[in-house]
């Protein structure tokens, strides 16, 4: 799941490191170098320089003003702590439930699952759009599908050719997908690679991924390159769209780069996320971070 690198000094570094990365995958080594990473423990944050946590060792020592005392200067109750969980970073009032699956602002992940778990969205369509995706998998709710209908005939008037390469996803098509990923890797790296049923995104059927009219890096970390890739992370918040999994936040998210997996929350929050330079569900709405399950 990758990153959003905004254009700067080291964007040649990042694209180096990014393609380095491809590489790999390619090597069929990529797994193995991606499980030695050890995440930062949940909602882990470096203090930043106005916080309590980061202020206190250089505020002065207490001195006596008019009208207190010393033991009243003592008896002051210390600053908070820092919360371990982040607080809201939000600026729009609270819209929607973060946990019903019929709300575009659920927030699923390794430590919070559909409940119930093999929920089915009751409003599932097939978008008008171009797409590789066939059965079930060419399904999303409605708001999704109308708003992805929006998305890609902008796209396509942008000369960028898109494609919807699976949407809508069953508990029981979970089940499969994910236990074919345990039978050939393991747990330890199927986790990395696929939700385990009734933690997933495409069951809600608020999220797709997309490909590019060319075929190009289908599913792989190069798919960041491809027309199809760039423009919905250009302008997917537009439509209401974000990139659910973005580069280098998979400390928060569980699951590393998929420039190619979208998730719709709504123009307004979604354009919020990005006027503000936010990354990722959780660090917006405020939730802990989940790289693993507990």
């Amino acid at each position: 799941m990758c990153y959003h690198c905004a254009p700067h000094a080291g964007t040649a570094e990042k694209v180096t490191s990014r393609r380095s990365f491809a590489q790999f995958l390619a090597a069929g080594a990529g797994l193995t170098v991606l499980a030695a990473c050890t995440p930062e423990a949940p909602g882990a944050v470096a203090p930043s320089s106005g916080s309590p946590a980061a202020s206190s060792s250089l505020a002065p020592s207490p001195t006596a003003v008019p009208g207190t005392t010393a033991e009243a200067t003592a008896a002051a109750p210390p600053p908070p702590e820092p919360s371990p969980t982040p607080s809201p970073s939000s600026a729009l009032p609270r819209q929607f439930s973060l946990t019903d699956p019929a709300s575009p602002w659920l927030v699923v992940n390794k430590h919070r699952p559909l409940v119930p778990a093999d929920y089915v969205p009751a409003d599932l369509v097939q978008p008008a759009v171009a797409m590789s995706a066939f059965g079930e998998a060419a399904l999303l709710n409605r708001t999704t599908a109308a708003a992805a209908e929006a998305m890609f005939a902008a796209a396509a008037q942008a000369g960028v050719a898109m494609v919807l390469a699976s949407g809508y996803r069953s508990y029981g098509t979970q089940v499969f997908t994910y236990n074919g990923y345990v039978a050939s890797r393991g747990q330890a790296d199927a986790d990395t690679a696929s939700a385990r049923p009734g933690y997933s995104e495409h069951q809600t059927g608020w999220a797709f991924d997309i490909a590019d009219g060319g075929g190009a890096c289908g599913f792989q970390p190069c798919f960041a390159d491809q027309p199809a890739a760039v423009w919905a992370k250009a302008n997917g918040h537009r439509f209401g769209f974000v990139v659910r999994y973005p580069w280098m936040f998979h400390p928060i998210t569980g699951y590393y780069y998929e420039p190619w997996h979208l998730r719709y929350i709504g123009v307004e929050a979604a354009t919020d996320m990005v006027n503000r330079g936010i990354n990722t569900l959780e660090e917006y709405f405020g939730v802990e971070a989940a790289p693993g399950y507990p």
